[in-house]
This record gives C-alpha cells, sequence and structure tokens, in this order.
C-alpha cells in the first residue's frame, strides 16, 4: 500500500508537532514514521482497530511488537489512519525464523476470540480485504471460490489468473479431512516480520485469520518457496507441526485464489506459485 503524507490534522490528533514525516516500507503498509511513532493508512477500519486493541496488551516471547499509539482523544484509527511505535529492523530472508516466530505468535493468540468481521462474507463492490476473505474462503469450502461466485466476484482474464483457478481446482482433490482447531492467527508473516541483527524478530501489524496455527505457518512458508528464494528443505524442516502436509496445500490454494482474484496481480508471481505446487504435491 502506498500513500500520500499524512494530513496535519491526523499528525496533530495523535500529539505529533514539531517532527517530520519520512515514508517507509511496505512492512509498514506504506507508514510514515515521525520520531518513534509510524502513520500508516488503514484499509479497513474494525480490522486496524482490532489489531490496535490486540497488540496493546499481547505478550510474546521472543518478539517485539509494535504498539498501538491512541490519539489525543483516546482513538486508535483517525480519518483512516492508525498510530504504532517504530519497530526498527528490515525483512530478511531468514524465513525458518519467521516459522518459529509464527509459533511463538499463535500460541499467544490462541486465546483470543474470532471477531466478527471474520464471519462476514465477502462483498460487492469488491475492495482488497474482500479479496482475501473470498481467497481464504476457497482453501476451505467444498466447492472452492463458491462464495467469491455468489459474491459477484469478475472472473479472472490473464492467462496466468485462468491457470491459477485451474491449478486450485486440481489442487483441492487432494484436500483430506483436517482435525486441527482454528484460532485467531496471523496469515501475512512474510515480508512482514522485521528483523535487526541478534534483535528479536519484530512484527508492525496483525493480518487476522481464523484458521488453524500450522496454516499460517504453511502461508510463510508457501510465500517463502515461491518468492523469497527459500531453499526446498524449508518444506521438510517443519513437517512436525500438526498435518503439515493438509496446511500447505491449503495454505497453498489461499495464495493461488488471491493471484487469481486479485485485480494487481502480476504474471511475474505465478510462476512461483506453481513451481511451489509441484514440490507439495510431492508430500501429500
Amino acid at each position: 500500500m502506498s500513500s500520500v503524507e499524512p494530513p496535519q490534522h491526523v499528525i496533530s490528533t495523535f500529539g505529533l508537532r514539531d517532527v517530520e514525516p519520512a515514508p517507509l516500507g511496505a512492512d509498514w503498509d506504506g507508514g510514515w514514521r515521525l520520531g518513534d511513532v509510524v502513520l500508516s493508512p488503514v484499509a479497513d477500519h474494525a480490522r486496524a482497530a482490532w489489531s490496535a486493541k490486540v497488540r496493546e496488551t499481547l505478550t510474546v516471547d521472543g518478539v517485539r511488537l509494535a504498539r498501538p499509539v491512541r490519539s489525543t482523544d483516546g482513538r486508535y484509527v483517525v480519518s483512516g489512519w492508525r498510530a504504532d511505535t517504530f519497530v526498527p529492523g528490515e525483512p530478511e530472508p531468514r524465513h525458518d525464523e519467521v516459522v518459529s516466530l509464527s509459533l511463538r505468535l499463535h500460541s499467544a493468540t490462541a486465546q483470543l476470540e474470532r471477531p466478527r468481521f471474520l464471519v462476514q462474507p465477502p462483498v460487492a463492490p469488491w475492495a482488497d480485504v474482500d479479496v482475501f476473505v473470498a481467497a481464504d474462503r476457497a482453501a476451505w469450502e467444498a466447492v472452492p471460490l463458491r462464495s467469491a461466485r455468489g459474491a459477484g466476484a469478475p472472473e479472472p482474464s490473464s492467462s496466468d489468473g485462468k491457470s491459477s483457478l485451474e491449478l486450485v481446482k486440481q489442487l483441492a482433490t487432494l484436500r483430506k479431512p483436517v482435525e486441527s482447531p482454528d484460532q485467531l492467527v496471523h496469515g501475512d508473516l512474510f515480508g512482514t516480520v522485521l528483523f535487526s541483527g541478534s534483535d528479536a524478530p519484530g512484527i508492525s501489524d496483525i493480518t487476522p485469520y481464523w484458521r488453524p496455527a500450522p496454516w499460517a505457518a504453511g502461508v510463510a512458508v508457501v510465500d517463502a518457496l515461491s518468492w523469497g528464494d527459500a531453499d526446498d528443505g524449508l518444506v521438510g524442516r517443519w513437517d512436525d507441526l500438526p498435518e503439515w502436509p493438509q496446511m500447505l496445500l491449503r495454505a497453498l490454494m489461499f495464495r493461488l485464489a488471491v493471484h487469481a482474484l486479485h485485480p494487481r496481480s502480476t504474471s511475474e508471481a505465478f510462476p512461483g506459485l506453481a513451481r511451489t505446487a509441484d514440490l507439495v504435491r510431492l508430500i501429500l
């Protein structure tokens, strides 16, 4: 997400004055640093407020977690912007450490209740959040993408989008029932975990899904294999996680569905997903 500079009234409402905003990267959702605080544009108010409330008190072993900064009148979100404490670091290809962080994080989030917005189906007109909701459901529902079509999702017109849909249908035939319990998980860890030397890794936000904890680890592995130049052995190093092959399968279907549905998907992203599909098939 890219953004214009935060408006002055937002800066003032969060109590930030006499500090020049400096742009940050995608790991901060296109945010701007103002001293020890980051202002980031919000794509979905309910999710942003939920994440802020959770991160305000959540404690995770071995993780530097960005804490929300409330506005001067107590709000988490002001005019489409949120504020968080700045966590130093940059994304690095330390993929096993990301998976390890995922396990610690989801041990801490296991007791959280399911937010109401995670029960709501995708709706038209389609926003980014609806694309990810529909893609998530595609990996688990009996007929993949039934929810998306029911909500009026457009059919992909590109060749790679069509190939993604075909691959989703093929992979769906390899699914088996799973028993791992659903819980609150962060479903977008790849490229967002912040590393700074030997310091504990950092997280700037939580992207919520209601799925088994090993699935969230699977999404990080699928992303790392597809786009992060991870070695193929990453799959096997975490095969002691519950129902690991099926969790990887559903994580892959989720990412393929995102690729098929998202209007900003690029053809360059598909070959990595197709290669990962070959690796996942080998362990099923």
